[in-house]
């Protein structure tokens, strides 16, 4: 018993040169169903309630606290950002960190990133005070 394969018939599509890909099937372009029109304007109408309606309430809301008030815009910055440290070097970016560090007589301030910097000021601050 062998395991001979029947001879093949020449295929019926002419071979093409390998650079080129074979065609695509083509397939008639797909036909979406339209949604009825009340369902649109019922889309329409739930958007404006539940998303514009709300932001012109909050928009309107927020201008009128404006009136109200004199001055600048911006709080004035309160008394917690001058006594807490942590908040002081927060607000520091690495340049200044480095100054007070130096002002400070921070031993090897020079080769530490951010976080350990702000770490080692805290505690010399807080020490300090």
């Amino acid at each position: 018993m062998t395991n001979a394969l029947p001879p093949t018939e020449p295929s019926e599509q002419p071979e093409l040169p390998a650079d080129q890909d074979p065609p695509l099937p083509r397939h008639p372009p797909r036909q979406l169903h339209p949604l009825p029109r009340g369902l649109v304007e019922l889309y329409g109408l739930l958007a404006v309630l539940f998303v514009l309606v709300p932001e012109w309430m909050a928009g309107s809301a927020l201008f009128g606290f404006r009136d109200g008030r004199e001055g600048s815009n911006l709080p004035a910055p309160s008394g917690a950002w001058r006594r807490l440290p942590e908040l002081r070097l927060a607000a520091m970016d690495t340049a200044q960190l480095r100054r007070l560090a130096q002002q400070q007589r921070l031993a090897g301030y020079g080769r530490l990133n951010r976080e350990q910097l702000t770490s080692k000021l805290l505690k010399r601050l807080k020490r300090l005070a």
